[in-house]
């Protein structure tokens, strides 16, 4: 399926792509690589970690790479864990959808990635073939795309992100896809146990600075009505709780301490169906690999795949389905962020 190779923004404000060629995949971002310099069976996997220390803008202080990331405090037998919302009510993903997917591999700078705009054309074309998805209701930004609106620098990305809620009705189904660089950075409003709050890196970081988990709550989960559903798959190193939801379950689907602090509990509760389903943990990276000579982010791949090999799953089920894909391999192990308690009985749907 051929992936759109142009972004416009229509005078009235709306995102769509223009037609694409035949045969549009650009060798750089989608051709087999050549073979890899060691004796192992499978080519070795490459984290993608923060890229290095830089000046932001914004007036966090980027966390150096060598720290251990803090355990959270709070143990699971004092868990306080946020009253679900008394409008909360699940998504029947019945009505309009629309996605968003982002993969960055930052060109010519250091730390330069190699699977995630694949991962981000990947991602499309699942879910416009088994997922109901419109081709003309996907917004893709890569930081190869020909059409500067279709590069995923941060006010693209910022706009895009709120393109992607607007209008949102109970029951929509909202997808949002990111691969590329993810960090850590300090906690300055004091609502994360560990100190530490999640970030994104656009591809323009160190002029525009990066996007944190508090933004990215505001302006992807708050705006959303009860019984709207956003699924939001994020592949990038320390992601477990990178939307900010207050629930975690871990790849057992088992329900996780809270990370979010007493104060901030409330704020961070929602009346829509938001799911996260993150490649790791907040203290773990996230693999840059290849799949059948394609270059690849461990966890796009392992999601795709979990979901095309066993489309009726449970939430557990899929989290498991995940781990295994990624398995012995890999140590990364997916989170999956909620905001309301979930039955991870339940049939998994997006």
């Amino acid at each position: 399926m051929p992936v759109p190779t142009s972004f416009v923004n229509s005078e009235a404000g709306s995102y769509s792509y223009e037609p694409a060629p035949r045969g549009f995949l650009h060798p750089s971002s989608a051709q087999p690589r050549p073979q890899q310099q060691h004796h192992s069976q499978s080519p070795r996997p490459r984290p993608r970690p923060p890229p290095q220390q830089h000046h932001h803008q914004q007036p966090q202080q980027q966390r150096p790479h060598h720290h251990a990331v803090p355990q959270p405090v709070v143990k699971h037998h004092h868990l306080l864990m946020p009253a679900i919302s008394p409008h909360f009510m699940y998504s029947k993903c019945t009505g309009r959808r629309r996605a968003l997917c982002i993969g960055i591999n930052y060109h010519g700078q250091s730390h330069e990635l190699r699977g995630c705009i694949n991962d981000a054309k990947h991602v499309f074309s699942f879910l416009v073939r088994h997922a109901h998805y419109k081709a003309e209701d996907i917004v893709v930004l890569t930081d190869d795309a020909p059409h500067p609106r279709g590069l995923p620098t941060r006010k693209n990305m910022l706009d895009a992100m709120r393109w992607l809620v607007s209008g949102a009705r109970p029951h929509d189904a909202l997808f949002f896809h990111y691969s590329g660089h993810g960090g850590q950075t300090r906690d300055l409003d004091e609502d994360e146990v560990d100190g530490w709050d999640e970030v994104i890196y656009p591809m323009d970081y160190k002029r525009a600075g990066h996007i944190v988990d508090d933004d990215l709550h505001n302006i992807m989960v708050k705006p959303l009505p009860a019984g709207c559903r956003l699924t939001a798959v994020f592949d990038s190193c320390h992601s477990g709780t990178v939307l900010d939801l207050p629930y975690i379950y871990d790849h057992h689907g088992r329900l996780k301490g809270t990370h979010v602090s007493a104060r901030a509990r409330a704020r961070k509760a929602s009346a829509a169906d938001v799911i996260s389903l993150s490649g790791c943990k907040d203290g773990e990276t996230s693999a840059d690999t290849f799949a059948g000579g394609v270059a690849v982010g461990a966890a796009s791949h392992a999601f795709i795949k979990a979901i095309e090999a066993h489309p009726q799953q449970s939430y557990r089920e899929f989290l498991h389905n995940v781990r295994v894909l990624l398995h012995p391999k890999y140590s990364q192990k997916p989170q999956l962020g909620s905001s309301h308690p979930i039955a991870t009985s339940l049939k998994f749907i997006m």
